[in-house]
């Protein structure tokens, strides 16, 4: 400011040419006369730096489409930015959404993003995940690790999924690992959504037995309904790599903390199913949702216990 101000002393006693008062003061003659222009309209405060900030911005982001987002995020917590723009997407197709990356910045901005640890990589098994074309193909079944529930109980969850369309057959807590159990859920499940051609597991109770093949009570009544089964490798659980991401999702977004008992966390589990299935987008379905692509097998179980001493089944129309 001083030194604006000393130039334009020097340029009212008229000892120099504005020229040779820029390179004395070392400023170009386009700078030159801006000091002295805004000088004459307002005097010294014309000479005080002015804000660079445009008037406008073509791209700023509108407040109603920045509010959408964090309804949806405050919704959705653990979703980033490209499932979000995705969703929203699906929920208002006539709005233009800005770029993931402005979504990203919006989060960042609002503090509502946090740094991601780096997981190490596992190599994915292409088999039999290339050979799955259509649902009912192929399901996979696991236990999820176990935890605690706020009142100190035991929380064993068992779960099923499409291998093809992602789809969460089943998320229920269970009492006892053991086959009535297990098989008391797969019964209700082909009921509901048919038979499978294929079931794949690990090689833990009760899906495998010691017996003559590794064969157990379970796997008989599948083979007498057709079914084959496949089994992860030991220590391969990328030959399972859909299941355990929907497991971690799963762990993400129920289980931080867990819930007050096992009832509360059963119904977490219950929405947590219907959110996967009919609303988070799936960036390897191309940001569909499972229930999109899924349809019933058209082979269904009648009613009655899957076991070895009856089983019977007959071929339904298929359901769309």
């Amino acid at each position: 400011m001083d030194q604006r101000l000393q130039f334009l002393s020097s340029y009212q006693k008229e000892e120099m040419s504005v020229a040779d008062l820029c390179r004395e003061y070392g400023i170009s003659r386009p700078t030159g006369y801006r000091w002295i222009n805004r000088y004459n309209e307002t005097g010294p405060e014309g000479l005080v730096d002015r804000s660079r900030r445009p008037h406008s911005c073509s791209h700023a982001t509108l407040e109603p489409i920045e509010n959408a987002i964090f309804a949806l995020r405050a919704k959705h917590p653990s979703w980033g930015a490209r499932k979000l723009k995705a969703r929203l997407e699906m929920l208002q197709p006539d709005v233009v959404w800005p770029a993931a990356s402005t979504f990203g910045n919006i989060l960042s901005r609002a503090g509502l993003t946090s740094p991601q640890k780096k997981r190490k990589r596992t190599t994915p098994c292409s088999e039999p995940f290339s050979l799955v074309t259509g649902p009912n193909q192929l399901w996979c079944m696991d236990f999820k690790g176990y935890f605690t529930t706020g009142d100190g109980k035991r929380c064993d969850p068992f779960t099923i999924t499409d291998a093809h369309s992602r789809f969460l057959i089943r998320c229920q807590i269970v009492s006892r690992m053991d086959l009535s159990q297990v098989r008391a859920i797969c019964e209700a499940a082909m009921r509901e959504y048919g038979v499978p051609a294929r079931i794949r597991t690990d090689n833990g109770a009760p899906f495998a037995g010691t017996g003559l093949l590794g064969l157990s009570k379970l796997l008989l009544g599948w083979m007498k309904l057709g079914i084959v089964h496949e089994r992860n490798q030991a220590g391969r659980p990328q030959q399972n790599s859909r299941h355990e991401r929907m497991h971690r999702t799963l762990k993400e977004d129920t289980t931080k903390p867990p819930a007050a008992s096992l009832r509360a966390q059963q119904s977490r589990f219950d929405n947590f199913r219907y959110v996967f299935n009919n609303e988070r987008p799936h960036e390897g379905l191309h940001n569909q949702v499972p229930a999109s692509l899924y349809i019933p097998s058209s082979i269904r179980l009648e009613i009655g216990e899957l076991n070895v001493e009856e089983l019977r089944f007959r071929t339904a129309r298929r359901v769309v």
